[in-house]
């Protein structure tokens, strides 16, 4: 099977990541917006779990990765629910990792083990403790492939980045001890801010602040009416919304119509109708020197300084007020 994608290009890949890239749970989430309720009230915000999850697979791939560390990361996000992480603010998670909490049931009741299995894999040993693929996952402020993709894959189709800005990007990467780190200093700066373009510029866009307390308050409520149910949310973006629309329910249907592509909304801390304080996202890459990774904020005060600014303005939280809904 042939895969081509946006940044990473044409790759011929092996029978087992075809199966699971055809498999009910990948294809699902083609209809699910990795932005949460992004999509919905601003339409150019449409990369998807699918789009991600193939890049992460196509990342680990170009690193080097094993076929058992592509096939974590081509699954790392099949558990996301539909509209991503605005579950996490229905059910009031702070930690934003309500998808891993229901990854394990998720898997096993698919058919991926049984694809694993025939190709000789068991899943226990490649899904379930991510913690041993070192280039798929790290803990903040490291980089890692899901990391690298989701920064480099939203800010190049937001048009914030260029893809020869992307691609000089990915040739700066070096594993070194098993790890993801930069060749230079330089590099590390222009992730540093291309990551906070993402973290603060469109996470925390007073836009996209709106479009999740909008949804994930018509969803609260039709969860508690039992006009859904958590079951349902494991379908696609799109199917939820149509069984919302299709529930005849007043206060649910009054909601939903809040949530739309003419909202203009402002940040605004005098005059504000709505507050969000979202998990802080940090990011310091290690770079390459004296033949070891170091931060790279030991090595630039600016990165340093781009930290401190990321921090405070997350920890200060988004303060938005709505001109029109």
């Amino acid at each position: 099977m042939k895969l081509s994608d946006d940044i990473y290009g044409d790759y011929i890949i092996e029978y087992v990541l075809e199966e699971l890239v055809l498999s009910r749970p990948l294809q699902r989430l083609k209809g699910v917006y990795q932005g949460g309720a992004s999509y919905f009230v601003n339409e150019k915000w449409n990369v998807t779990r699918y789009e991600h999850s193939i890049g992460v697979m196509l990342l680990i791939r170009r690193l080097g990765g094993s076929l058992e560390e592509q096939i974590a990361g081509l699954l790392h996000d099949v558990s996301h629910t539909a509209f991503s992480h605005v579950i996490d603010f229905v059910f009031e998670n702070r930690d934003e990792d309500y998808h891993e909490k229901i990854y394990h049931q998720i898997i096993t009741e698919s058919d991926i083990p049984g694809i694993l299995r025939k190709y000789g894999y068991d899943y226990k040993d490649i899904l379930l403790d991510h913690s041993k693929w070192k280039l798929l996952e790290q803990p903040a402020p490291e980089l890692c492939a899901d990391r690298i993709d989701y920064t480099l894959r939203d800010m190049y189709r937001y048009e914030s980045i260029t893809l020869k800005e992307t691609h000089d990007f990915l040739d700066y990467l070096i594993i070194k001890n098993g790890k993801i780190g930069l060749k230079n200093i330089a590099a590390a700066k222009w992730f540093v801010n291309t990551y906070y373009k993402e973290v603060i510029d469109f996470f925390m866009d007073p836009l996209n602040i709106y479009g999740y307390h909008a949804l994930a308050e018509t969803l609260k409520k039709a969860l508690a009416k039992n006009i859904i149910n958590e079951d349902q949310l494991l379908e696609a973006d799109e199917e939820v919304i149509k069984t919302l629309q299709m529930s005849d329910d007043k206060d649910v249907n009054e909601l939903l119509s809040r949530v739309h592509r003419n909202v203009r909304v402002k940040e605004d801390k005098m005059n504000f109708d709505l507050f969000s304080k979202k998990k802080v996202r940090l990011i310091d890459p290690s770079v390459v020197y004296e033949n070891r990774l170091i931060p790279s904020s030991l090595l630039s005060d600016e990165i340093k300084r781009m930290n401190e600014h990321a921090k405070r303005k997350a920890e200060e939280g988004m303060y938005v007020s709505i001109l029109a809904n």
